[in-house]
């Protein structure tokens, strides 16, 4: 018997940066990862839209053996998580932006969450900051735009620059010194984001933790007659396999191949 299959899903490629540190934590497991680039962006999107389409791509996983699915996007996780858990048998392991260490790491009290309008929206988002922030100040900056230039593979351009800095800059007014990168998209531009801000505001995400998170599941639900995986990845998308393919590889650094949701 071959060990769990995990399934992934974003909205998009962002849950690229996820997907990396679940290859790296789990080099032995087989992976079949979704983009709903025929949906994205899910940031202005109704809940009942996003669940949705969460539940499409679900079922699409289940097709392909997935008996682990990871939620690789912090607007989806807010929306559909607990929809889909009480709809589905299987284990989800969904995003949670990290405003616990980001309030523990803080030396200015100040904290700024970059996401999208709806993650931000979200009552979970903000009982996450209820629990976990007591006494810092945290402030929510939507990003419109940012995910589809990500899409674009647009990482580095003179627009993007634009946008980022319009989105930080009154974080910085403010006295924030470390941000969370509240959407999975937002680690392709971590480099931009930390040239904009300085070398003194932290930039924090959450996919080493999840990887961990999902590392742990993984192991406890192996069947006892597994045997060692050799490793394995096969990526979908519902929006067209030979534009989600160029920009996926740009992002991933090396050749992926994405063939069409069907």
């Amino acid at each position: 018997m071959s060990p769990i299959k995990i399934g992934v899903f974003d909205s998009g490629l962002g849950g690229l940066s996820v997907l990396k540190e679940l290859v790296a934590a789990l080099p032995s497991a087989q992976f079949v990862y979704v983009s709903d680039a025929g949906h994205c962006p899910y940031g202005g999107k109704r809940a009942s839209e996003i669940i949705d389409r969460a539940e499409a791509i679900t079922d699409f996983l289940l097709l392909h053996s997935a008996k682990l699915i990871v939620v690789a996007c912090n607007t989806a996780t807010i929306a559909a998580i607990e929809s889909l858990r009480a709809s589905y048998a299987v284990s989800f392991v969904g995003m949670e932006p990290a405003v616990k260490p980001a309030a523990a790491l803080t030396k200015s009290g100040v904290v700024g969450v970059l996401a999208t309008g709806a993650a931000l929206a979200g009552e979970k988002l903000h009982k996450l900051i209820e629990r976990h922030a007591a006494g810092v100040r945290v402030l929510t900056q939507p990003c419109p735009g940012l995910v589809e230039r990500v899409e674009a593979g647009l990482v580095d351009s003179a627009e993007t620059r634009v946008l980022v800095r319009r989105y930080v800059e009154p974080l910085l007014a403010e006295g924030a010194d470390v941000l969370v990168l509240g959407c999975t998209h937002y680690p392709f531009l971590r480099a931009v984001i930390q040239q904009e801000v300085g070398p003194n505001v932290a930039l924090l995400d959450t996919g080493a933790a999840v990887a961990r998170r999902t590392a742990t599941v993984w192991a406890a639900e192996q069947p006892s007659a597994a045997v060692p995986g050799v490793g394995g990845l096969q990526l979908f998308t519902s929006g067209d396999p030979a534009v989600v393919s160029a920009v996926a590889s740009q992002l991933w650094g090396s050749p992926l191949l994405v063939e069409r949701m069907r």
